[in-house]
């Protein structure tokens, strides 16, 4: 299978083979970064949109990060992949400008990402927890309702060197220190798009006619939430950029950090129906005046 290319990072797809992604030997830390495709409902024939997302990044960070997404394209077509709140542009890296490149993407089943940067500076790399890149397309007509298709996240489909004649088995996530390649562990964690409603709770949002203000309202278990404080997404009764960071970390872990029901509805607050990255960078820009109002 030939793989096509997406780069995330501060270098161009090009460039791969000569950044510190590729870089032999590995040594091994004890330490695992966790890589997490989401789940969603989708109609036959309708768009859907996973993000992936990166947790437990140990404190030194990541000056390099590089993976696959597989999918099944008898079921699912990808028309779109954008950078997540995670993987922006690095000071001090002028590659960093072309961030993010998305020259194209695949239509076989595997998707392969990086970030890199050629900066030293550790505070500089990938830090915190987050979503590293949304995937979107279309479900093929006619798949049958209940039907799962698994996203899946696997090592990079490529030679282990330019040349090398052996296939890649291993998840290029770490940094260089002395010259030498640390790499961090890697807990892959499968995302999947269900056809049909199934049982999973509906997010809607509603505009007046007559105002603005935005009311959105879930409907779980038979009852209806209603925003309490927009933004409020840990629901502490104040909008502040912890709420932002409630929300990267229900994206990046779901099961350690999933928001509460009303902090779904309060959350929810950029005008598209559902809790993504888009949300956290709305109360961002009101925690830093960018913005006067949700």
């Amino acid at each position: 299978m030939k793989t096509k290319k997406i780069v995330i990072g501060a270098m161009a797809a090009a460039m791969l083979s000569l950044s510190v992604c590729s870089i032999a030997p590995a040594v091994a830390a004890d330490e695992t970064v966790q890589i997490s495709a989401s789940k969603t409902n989708a109609e036959a024939g309708g768009a859907f949109s996973v993000d992936v997302s990166l947790s437990d990044i140990p404190s030194t960070g990541l000056q390099c990060c590089n993976f696959a997404i597989k999918y099944d394209p008898k079921v699912l077509t990808i028309t779109d992949i954008k950078a997540g709140a995670l993987a922006g542009s690095v000071s001090g890296d002028s590659s960093s400008s072309m961030l993010p490149n998305f020259g194209d993407y695949s239509q076989e089943g595997l998707i392969s990402v990086a970030w890199s940067t050629s900066v030293d500076d550790s505070s500089k790399w990938l830090k915190g927890e987050g979503t590293f890149c949304t995937i979107s397309g279309t479900v093929a007509s006619g798949v049958a309702d209940g039907t799962v298709s698994e996203i899946s996240i696997v090592p990079t489909d490529r030679e282990t060197y330019s040349g090398s004649g052996v296939k890649n088995d291993a998840f290029d996530c770490g940094y260089l220190k002395d010259g030498v390649k640390v790499n961090f562990n890697v807990k892959a964690n499968a995302g999947s798009v269900t056809i049909g409603q199934g049982t999973t709770a509906t997010t809607t949002v509603t505009t007046q006619a007559d105002t603005t203000t935005q009311a959105a309202t879930t409907t779980q278990g038979g009852s209806t939430l209603e925003v309490t404080l927009k933004g409020d997404a840990n629901v502490d009764g104040k909008v502040t950029i912890a709420d932002a960071v409630a929300i990267l970390q229900s994206i990046a872990n779901k099961d350690k950090y999933d928001l509460k029901p009303q902090g779904k509805v309060n959350g929810d607050v950029d005008g598209a129906a559902g809790i993504t990255a888009n949300d956290a960078l709305m109360i961002q820009k009101l925690d830093a005046g960018a913005i006067s109002s949700l």
